[in-house]
């Protein structure tokens, strides 16, 4: 079998401990790792005054990890700068939150040049490399321009935009040009894989020569949809620690004689947070029966401090949540709880099964596991209703669940009253629905989707980009 060489621009493996924080994806590629000898390698997190390119090895609960740290001139201009001021921004549809600046991309060039560089000499010829995300777009280009041949994958975990879109970003034209180095690319649904598809037939003159392979910039490209998924079983065992289950004691507690409705989200603009307050203030006010029968606990951390944008929405965050309680709440009881701080996964296990409603509603996103991890932790004789944004990747797969669109108040406050009053013969009829999805399509199924697709593409017999 052929050794596995995952890149992202964090490595952050768990420990094992169940001590992880909000996030899927350091735990979809450690699951990865561990099926495959291999390697994972990328930034530490750390920064240093100037770039050695100096590795440091580990292992960590059985997967092995290669670090570097980056100057601070690449973290303000590559990560905070291109990565999330432009493209993240970008291809969550927010145009007017996009910042268009030389030095960013100059900065995203360089370090994913430095990436190159770095790797080059851990990888051995019959490696697998797989990029993930946004960060790396470029990577794959670099590595053939340093003479390597092997079979290379790219995973996009956020949304690939409409190709109008698409084209508001200088030289975007370069940068869809540096995913044809690669062999194989992957996207969440298959909605992202038609725009793509759409942009290289439409602005680069590629052709569709056959069903999921792409000629253009006279190369040939497969791509696929591979919908991300958990571990399942792992998620349910965890159920079982006593974190969890002091967590779930300390919810039901919390909201005795009270049904609890909790999400979970980073604290970003992308996940629909502020829509997701007015929804609830709108369930308050058209009906004054529930106010004190309902809980709602919002957890999101901070997260990209440096960038103005998210400094931004904490502010206005912090606003709509004190008036929601100073409109709602009464010298005994208090309507709603926003919370800015990091969670354990076996602590956000028992919130989640302590919930009656789970509300996932981000205005754009890729995937969005917290919806899974919702499903996994209910109790199957009496679950909870998850309401899921209709602009998720993960509508696409449970199709179950209440699905709303999260720019109307309205809409979210009507479901979150239709889950709160829905009789347990139908919520378990779609839990079942939704938990066997959750089962079938998980992280093994999505990891040896993608690694078996780019392990049968056919090898490079020259490297060197154009």
């Amino acid at each position: 079998m052929s050794r596995l060489i995952v890149i992202s621009n964090r490595v952050q493996p768990p420990t094992g401990k169940g001590d992880e924080s909000v996030g899927g994806l350091a735990m979809a590629l450690a699951a990865a790792l561990r099926e495959y000898s291999g390697l994972w390698f990328g930034w530490s997190g750390k920064t240093t005054p100037q770039f050695t390119g100096q590795l440091s090895m580990q292992k960590i609960d059985g997967v092995t990890v290669a670090t570097i740290d980056l100057e601070e001139v690449d973290y303000d201009e590559y990560y905070n700068g291109y990565a999330n001021k432009t493209l993240w921004p970008l291809f969550h549809y927010r145009s007017d939150l996009t910042a268009y600046d030389r030095a960013y991309g100059e900065g995203y060039e360089r370090v994913n040049c430095r990436f190159a560089e770095t790797l080059r000499p851990l990888v051995e010829p019959d490696d697998l490399i797989w990029v993930h995300d946004y960060h790396l777009i470029p990577l794959a280009r670099e590595l053939r321009r340093l003479g390597l041949k092997n079979r290379m994958g790219f995973f996009l975990h956020i949304p690939w935009p409409a190709h109008q879109l698409v084209t508001t970003l200088p030289g975007h034209r370069q940068l869809v040009q540096a995913m044809f180095d690669y062999d194989l690319v992957g996207f969440q649904v298959a909605e992202y894989q038609q725009a793509f598809e759409e942009y290289v037939l439409a602005e680069a003159g590629g052709e569709q020569v056959a069903p999921g392979c792409l000629k253009a910039f006279g190369r040939t490209l497969r791509v696929g949809s591979f919908p991300i998924g958990i571990d399942a079983a792992d998620f349910g065992r965890m159920l079982d620690t006593p974190k969890a289950r002091r967590m779930r004691d300390i919810m039901t507690a919390c909201t005795v004689f009270r049904r609890l409705v909790v999400g979970v989200d980073r604290l970003d603009y992308s996940k629909g947070l502020e829509e997701r307050f007015l929804g609830f203030e709108r369930l308050l006010a058209d009906n004054p029966d529930l106010r004190r029968e309902v809980l709602m606990l919002q957890i999101a951390p901070v997260s990209r401090e440096g960038v103005e944008a998210y400094q931004e929405i904490r502010g206005r965050l912090d606003a709509l949540s004190g008036r929601i309680n100073g409109e709602f709440a009464d010298v005994d009881w208090q309507p709603f709880r926003y919370v800015n701080k990091n969670y354990r996964r076996d602590e956000l296990a028992g919130i989640y099964s302590a919930a009656k409603v789970g509300l996932v509603t981000p205005l754009r996103d890729g995937m969005n596991l917290v919806a899974k991890e919702f499903v996994a932790a209910q109790n199957p004789d009496d679950p909870g209703v998850l309401i899921l944004s209709r602009f998720a990747g993960a509508a696409r797969q449970l199709k179950e669940a209440l699905l709303v669109n999260p720019n109307s108040p309205e809409e979210l406050a009507d479901a979150m009253k239709r889950a709160l009053a829905m009789e347990k013969p139908e919520r378990i009829r779609r839990w079942r629905a939704l938990f066997e999805n959750v089962q079938r399509e998980d992280v093994t199924a999505w990891r040896d989707a993608f690694v078996n697709e780019l392990a049968g593409v056919e090898p490079r017999r020259t490297a060197l980009a154009s």
